[in-house]
């Protein structure tokens, strides 16, 4: 009977850290709710958003693959419209706005970096994306 003090004390001790992590979070105003995307108004995504959500990093590999080994440059998508398979000027320039306001916000969010293919093949001057061709030697554009 002696020990109902200690007991109480050693659950309550055991409760607050368990449940710490909750009470930090309320304490720092956080929330898990995650960006908010948006489309451009009246497009439609090459693919259905919980398939990009889940495996955007795949299909755009995919899509790289596709153009740079195999030459194909139309993509059918699930829906039967077609696209040109280019990052910049399909997913950027016609759905999704800017790496900035789109990508750059989920990639900050779940603390991941920007894959470093963005560093050349990225045409951020608003003319025609060319996948940075030019820029390699011995390469005609």
């Amino acid at each position: 009977m002696r020990d109902r003090a200690l007991i109480f004390a050693g659950l309550f001790l055991f409760v607050a850290i368990v449940t710490c992590p909750l009470w930090w979070g309320i304490a720092a105003r956080t929330s898990t709710q995650g960006p908010e995307l948006k489309l451009a108004e009246g497009k439609t995504c090459v693919a259905p958003a919980d398939y990009m959500r889940a495996s955007h990093m795949q299909f755009l590999i995919d899509w790289r693959d596709g153009k740079v080994r195999q030459h194909h440059s139309q993509y059918t998508a699930y829906n039967g419209a077609h696209y040109n398979v280019s990052l910049t000027n399909t997913c950027l320039g016609q759905c999704h706005g800017s790496k900035k306001q789109f990508c750059d916000q989920c990639h900050s969010y779940v603390a991941i970096s920007t894959p470093s293919c963005w560093d050349c093949h990225q045409d951020v001057s608003g003319k025609t994306a060319t996948m940075a061709t030019a820029a390699v030697p011995g390469r005609m554009p």
